[in-house]
């Protein structure tokens, strides 16, 4: 069967997906407090333009048009995150009911639009006050995120059956605490260490807290983006080059959380660093607790190489500038591969897409995989009728959907996938300059415009099976 006539099983989940700082807005209303990211995108510099997203694309007064779109569009699944500040200002004591009430009344009016609602606890906004108190390199963050699941598991669990514990957390404590790229802006590559045990720390607390506030039926899982890493040559060097950022980027994460061990290269690899004397008896067995799915974020992969002698190394990590993302990696060179790229300067290569499904199929057998993330950044401009072309996007949601499909023709258990994104939003660092939506936004009238893609999408969905790639 060709990958033009992929057909797809009946009950595969399609979505679409979104974070809330990306598109909430109403920065300061009904009890919300500052997030890192209401900080960071308000210190000169920091994002382009100084854009913030203290409107975004006002998704919190514009919650029944948006989830009208996605079922114009047939998704069948919506991933939306809850944003901490507005639920728990500070971090810390009883939750804002007036905070909760937004999400409860999203989650119904999904449900009533036959949309399954699908909650990620964190994409990221942790509360200010939290960061002020030390962050996440500090561990008691860790028990304040977990009482923070508990709350809104108890507040939403009536309604929503699929929850997600954490976004990317490699984002959170290398481009946070090492790169400074993200919020908070930190450069301290110790710091970004004690940061991601302290996110699998919260990860394993929340999946006990959701256990016991959600009911037998709920599914319990995480959001990684593994890098996939290729040496550039293979030669001994490149290939330990691999080793060394596959560590640093996957199985951080992976080792914890799947097999209660952190990767013995791992810590040879940062112990000028650290001891890691921050992970504690019984942190290992609170990290795996099982879980019911994984879900991977892919959008291109990772070429590198070793680097010997005084040559600087080159960083075409695609993570901006910056200092260094990578710990104890400062003689790793990374590399763009060649080929197409989107408008965030990543090649569009799908192959990468399979070999990472089929990569988690074999390491954790047991558990269904999702694609929570995948889709790209193109410079849509409207015509002059309005209309929004964006044959690009398709090629690129055509090529990356094949490779999930050939992924389970060899076996790999994927049950869904979650296009991002729904809408043009605040794209991070990158301000409103990065378009990664399949609707259009005008950022100064906030008119919603399908684009192209978004039809293509829908047509995807209604036949269950890759439409031919006319654009």
């Amino acid at each position: 069967m060709s990958d033009t006539t992929a057909t797809f099983p009946e009950d595969f989940l399609w979505g679409t997906a979104t974070a809330a700082y990306q598109i909430e807005g109403a920065a300061q209303e009904h009890g919300r407090t500052p997030s890192i990211w209401d900080t960071f995108s308000h210190t000169p510099g920091k994002t382009a333009g100084g854009d913030t997203g203290d409107v975004a694309v006002d998704h919190y007064h514009r919650r029944t048009e948006d989830v009208r779109l996605m079922a114009g569009l047939g998704v069948k699944a919506y991933r939306f995150s809850v944003s901490w500040p507005r639920v728990q200002p500070t971090g810390r004591g009883p939750a804002v009911q007036r905070g909760l009430d937004f999400y409860r009344g999203l989650a119904d009016e999904l449900l009533e639009a036959g949309i399954k609602p699908v909650l990620t606890l964190y994409h990221w906004d942790l509360p200010q006050e939290l960061e002020t108190a030390g962050g996440w390199p500090e561990r008691d963050t860790a028990h304040r995120f977990a009482d923070y699941a508990r709350l809104v598991g108890d507040a939403l669990g009536d309604r929503v059956e699929m929850w997600t514990t954490l976004n990317e957390p490699w984002c959170s404590a290398f481009l946070g605490y090492a790169a400074g790229v993200h919020a908070p802006g930190r450069t301290d590559p110790a710091a970004a260490l004690r940061a991601a045990h302290h996110l699998n720390l919260a990860h394993g607390l929340a999946v006990d807290a959701l256990r016991t506030a959600l009911p037998a039926r709920a599914q319990v899982s995480v959001s990684l983006n593994p890098a996939v890493v290729r040496p550039r040559t293979d030669t001994e060097p490149d290939r330990d080059a691999a080793r060394r950022i596959d560590a640093l980027a996957t199985r951080i994460f992976t080792g914890p959380m799947l097999d209660g061990a952190y990767p013995p290269d791992l810590l040879d690899d940062t112990a000028r660093l650290t001891d890691w004397s921050f992970v504690r008896d019984g942190d290992l067995s609170l990290i795996s607790r099982p879980l019911d799915s994984i879900g991977l974020n892919y959008y291109t992969p990772t070429v590198v190489s070793a680097v010997s002698g005084d040559a600087v190394p080159e960083r075409a990590d695609g993570h901006g500038g910056g200092a260094s993302p990578w710990p104890a990696a400062d003689r790793v060179a990374f590399h763009q591969p060649p080929g197409e790229r989107t408008a965030m300067g990543w090649t569009v290569d799908p192959t990468g897409l399979t070999d990472l499904l089929l990569r988690f199929s074999a390491d954790a057998p047991d558990l269904p995989l999702y694609i929570t993330e995948n889709g790209a950044a193109y410079d849509d401009k409207p015509e002059p009728d309005g209309s929004v072309h964006d044959p690009d996007r398709i090629a690129y949601l055509h090529g990356h959907i094949g490779a999930v499909h050939r992924a389970m023709r060899e076996g790999a258990d994927v049950r869904g996938y979650f296009l991002w994104s729904l809408l043009d939003n605040f794209e991070w660092a990158y301000g409103y300059a990065k378009r990664f939506g399949a609707v259009h936004v005008d950022y100064t009238t906030q008119q919603r415009t399908p684009k192209s893609s978004a039809g293509w999408y829908a047509d995807l969905i209604r036949a269950g099976a890759l439409p031919a790639l006319d654009i």
